[in-house]
């Protein structure tokens, strides 16, 4: 009988911290190696048994998952921000390895999904164009920072408009403000140019997979939003339930309580104190979390079945804000059910689908 083993790695940079413990806890060996795929592929080689091995997600996690996921017999690219007990204590990259280990050995790890190769492509070239437009953004902000400083007022989009472009200028009268304004704008258009490249790129791209022309089919999914659902979710069928894609994408519910039972007449009987809500889970795809609330934000205001069931939110007495999350919510879970299916929106389906 082949003997289980655990195995945690620290990665950084130039060099791998390793710990191996045995199925009772025992840590039996710890090791640092360099960061390159041939001394991991040694070091494993010399090990026995199955092997369950764990890293935290980070730089290197998508190169070690593909390089690792066919040499052991598990992976778990584990959340570092839900792994509390690394910064209990001393800490260090031999110590942190053990850790890594010892929770891998409890099942006390938050796994980061990694495995859908088929839409690698779609994934980077939606982080490539994302990239690019929250550069373009902060540039804006960076020009309309400098008209604020001077009490010049602005609004709208002229400010950035090359036609514009001179009168704009004209107001500025410090010399410094007036070459770095310049400069600005220099950036801006060069950025724009790279953001339609970008949006063409992944447009493209997403012509290749069926899933994305269906998921336009939703009202105010439109081809971007489309894209890069398809990028960031990869296969919904990571999500056994809807109430688990909504906490992905940041529209679940955190609730506490406790003291939830209480002994009644010698008996145990569930306590009737309410379920304090503490608003949305934090931990999220903040991509996901605005696909949907911009979705349901134009749903809200423009004429159609969509805005027929926020209408009908409203009407049942739940404030602008909650119908508008239930929403969102709602385009949430139908998206998921017609990718699941592999149909298309069918408006007439819409009440039956539960928010």
């Amino acid at each position: 009988m082949s003997k289980l083993k655990y195995i945690g790695l620290d990665v950084h940079q130039a060099s791998i911290s390793i710990a191996v413990r045995e199925e009772s806890g025992k840590l039996v060996m710890q090791s640092v190696i360099a960061t390159r795929a041939g001394a991991i592929l040694e070091f494993l080689d010399g090990l026995r048994g199955t092997l369950h091995l764990t890293f935290e997600e980070g730089t290197y996690s998508a190169w070690l998952y593909d390089l690792l996921v066919r040499r052991v017999d598990k992976v778990i690219v584990c959340n570092p921000r839900k792994n509390a007990l690394l910064k209990a204590g001393n800490k260090s990259d031999r110590i942190d390895a053990k850790k890594l280990a010892e929770l891998l050995r409890g099942g006390m790890l938050s796994a980061v999904y990694h495995g859908e190769n088929s839409t690698r492509t779609l994934q980077e070239l939606a982080r490539s164009y994302r990239t690019v437009t929250v550069d373009t953004t902060r540039v804006m902000s960076r020009l309309k920072a400098i008209y604020r400083s001077q009490a010049i007022p602005y609004g709208g989009k002229k400010l950035y408009t090359r036609r514009h472009r001179g009168g704009w200028l004209k107001q500025l009268k410090q010399p410094g403000l007036l070459r770095r304004a310049e400069r600005l704008y220099e950036e801006l258009d060069l950025l724009q140019q790279l953001r339609r490249q970008a949006k063409q790129d992944l447009m493209l791209e997403s012509q290749k997979h069926p899933v994305c022309e269906r998921l336009r089919t939703i009202p105010y999914l439109g081809p971007i939003r489309a894209a890069v659902l398809a990028a960031r979710v990869q296969t919904p069928h990571r999500f056994r339930s809807k109430r688990q894609f909504w906490a992905y994408c940041g529209l679940g519910l955190e609730t506490r309580s406790s003291a939830d039972y209480q002994q009644i007449e010698g008996e145990l009987k569930r306590s009737r104190k309410k379920v304090l809500i503490r608003g949305l889970n934090v931990d999220h795809n903040h991509d996901l979390k605005n696909i949907f609330k911009g979705a349901a934000m134009s749903a809200s205001i423009f004429a159609g079945p969509l805005q027929e069931f926020y209408q009908q939110r409203l009407a049942a007495g739940i404030k602008p804000e909650m119908a508008q999350l239930t929403l969102a919510r709602k385009i949430a879970a139908v998206a998921l059910t017609i990718w699941k299916k592999g149909e298309s929106f069918d408006p007439s389906k819409l009440k039956a689908q539960a928010a």
